[in-house]
């Protein structure tokens, strides 16, 4: 039997093993040596990424598409410092993650050693929260209690920042399953009272709206909600990052509202007389002009976070609880109104709205993401970048499956989307996993096909190539004059090329007729992952479209042939 006291990293990994963490994305370093000597020798696999914000991205994407923490680890100084925009990313969309970094030894803290830095005061706006580790007896319980607030009530990062010499002292202290967290409360079932506010509401309402957010992804609330939304008669509309948390194919179901949301989905929402919130924050892509925003509604909010009820609207009844138990609590509590007047006039906007896109005059990325959509048949994990192509990816590509939509919402991260399907290539191995990126942002985390490749996984990799920041270059266009500036790719590489450099199987797309022959192939390759590169129009714009700090009823639907002025909101 084994007598010697194990390390602050041995015991730092059998806490690992104890949550059972199967992969650990990260890269080494000098800090975090004694971590990364202690994974040798553990059934946890570590996956070498080629940049530690990739890292936290497949880390999110693994969390994202399996409902359990993703975990990083990474060394001090630069190492620590470039997981800050995956933290931020984590954070804004509530993602369970652990990241574990390396730190200069306890006493050159605050002395600017080599590679020091302060991680948990600059990671301090973008964590659930984070500890900086001063003894090795700590290790355990810290790790154990990471998870929990990670995991549990909102979900979100958390941060660990571990010294080297705690890393590699001693570390008597046993493993733990116990949490003592006082002052940390995980709401779970409504008050009697707010859900009797709720349901007398409901029950009046003659024009309803469910508008499913994320919350209902996290809580996977898909059944109670759908069945709400049957009970009532009620359109559902969701957020970017809702999608999924309902089946978009659901006749009920109206697709993604807000400023590049479907036009039946923003008009059901302008005309309705009561909007329930579940588990989404009313975040300024969908309310746009908040003092005009639904006046005529009476607005519901279910969240499991109090600190969102009342920041952005004024809900008349808030609801703190998990969205799932929330609703199944609610619903025989409901005796709907007659809402089949409401519902035609929801259908009628549809047939007259539907999304569309121009057939002539090269290819277009709606036209491929459509056929996507149709080839894949909303089965596939599709994870995308931040841009035009997410937009039109979050239109035309309709998700089915809970945790089957990842995308970065509040940051809205440039580079997200390869690094987190390879995480979610991990958590869900066999399935199919669609990457869909931008030039721009393919650019930014490019380097982790190697990763792809090394492993062998089913990450189908589609890019969306228009040689611009398409989204930058269509606000410039309509707001600006159409004075470019700093939006054009000139220099972009050959991805087809580049995808052979890896080693990985590629394909182009240059004419609409080859969409289907090629998105054919790419979904039938399962010998390891692939890139599509799709040649597609260089200047095209999104629509619908809601000008920041505009309303519901400024929605734009096809290109305007007047000048519009400048949008008073963020882009």
């Amino acid at each position: 039997m084994d007598s010697r006291i194990p390390t602050g990293a041995e015991q730092l990994i059998r806490s690992l093993e104890a949550e059972g963490v199967e992969y650990i994305f990260g890269l080494s370093g000098g800090a975090a040596i004694p971590i990364f000597d202690a994974l040798v020798d553990s059934p946890i696999k570590l996956i070498l990424t080629r940049h530690e914000q990739g890292a936290t991205h497949m880390a999110d994407g693994y969390a994202r598409a399996s409902g359990r923490p993703g975990v990083v680890l990474v060394t001090s100084g630069p190492g620590a410092t470039n997981t800050v925009t995956g933290l931020l990313t984590a954070h804004m969309d509530s993602v369970p993650m652990v990241v574990i970094t390396g730190q200069c030894v306890t006493s050159m803290l605050g002395k600017d050693g080599f590679q020091e830095a302060d991680v948990t005061s600059i990671t301090y706006a973008v964590v659930k929260h984070s500890y900086l580790v001063r003894t090795g007896q700590d290790i355990p319980r810290l790790t154990r209690e990471a998870f929990h607030i990670a995991a549990t009530g909102r979900p979100g990062p958390v941060l660990i920042d571990i010294p080297k010499d705690i890393s590699q002292g001693p570390c008597e202290a046993p493993l733990t399953r116990e949490v003592d967290l006082p002052g940390y409360s995980i709401p779970d079932r409504a008050s009697t009272e707010t859900l009797g506010q709720a349901a007398e509401l409901l029950s009046r309402a003659q024009r309803p709206v469910l508008l499913v957010g994320h919350g209902v992804v996290i809580a996977e609330a898909s059944e109670a909600v759908t069945r709400l939304a049957e009970k009532m008669g009620a359109p559902m509309v969701t957020t970017l990052l809702g999608k999924g948390g309902t089946d978009e194919t659901h006749p009920l179901h109206l697709g993604m509202l807000g400023m590049h949301g479907t036009a039946y989905a923003n008009k059901a929402t302008d005309a309705a007389d009561l909007i329930m919130s579940i588990g989404s924050r009313w975040d300024d892509r969908i309310t746009g002009k908040l003092d005009e925003f639904c006046l005529g509604a009476r607005k519901i909010h279910v969240d499991i976070d109090p600190s969102e009820f009342n920041k952005m609207v004024e809900p008349d009844v808030c609801i703190e609880g998990d969205a799932r138990l929330v609703i199944e609590d609610l619903l025989p509590l409901v005796e709907p109104s007659d809402t089949r007047e409401w519902q035609a006039r929801v259908q009628a906007w549809k047939k007259k709205y539907p999304l569309k896109y121009r057939k002539q005059g090269g290819l277009r990325a709606q036209h491929v993401l459509d056929r996507l959509d149709a080839i894949t048949g909303g089965q596939a994990i599709l994870s995308t970048d931040v841009g035009q192509h997410q937009m039109w990816a979050a239109q035309f590509c309709r998700t089915t499956r809970n945790k089957n939509w990842l995308s970065s919402g509040g940051a809205g991260t440039m580079g997200f989307g390869l690094p987190a399907a390879i995480g979610a290539a991990f958590a869900r191995p066999g399935e199919d996993c669609w990457a869909i990126v931008g030039d721009g942002g393919f650019q930014m985390t490019q380097a982790e096909l190697a990763t792809a490749s090394i492993h062998n996984l089913r990450v189908k990799c589609l890019i969306i190539n228009n040689n611009y920041l398409g989204m930058v270059r269509q606000w410039q266009e309509l707001f600006f004059e159409n004075r470019l500036s700093g939006v054009d790719l000139e220099g972009n590489p050959d991805f087809v090329k580049l995808a052979q450099a890896y080693g990985i199987k590629a394909f182009r797309i240059k004419r609409p007729g080859d969409v289907d022959r090629i998105l054919n192939q790419a979904d039938a390759y399962n010998e390891g992952p692939c890139v599509v590169v799709a040649e597609v129009v260089k200047e095209d714009n999104v629509f619908p479209f809601i000008p920041a700090g505009a309303t519901l009823s400024d929605m734009i639907i096809e290109k305007p042939t007047v000048k519009l002025a400048k949008p008073t909101g963020s882009t």
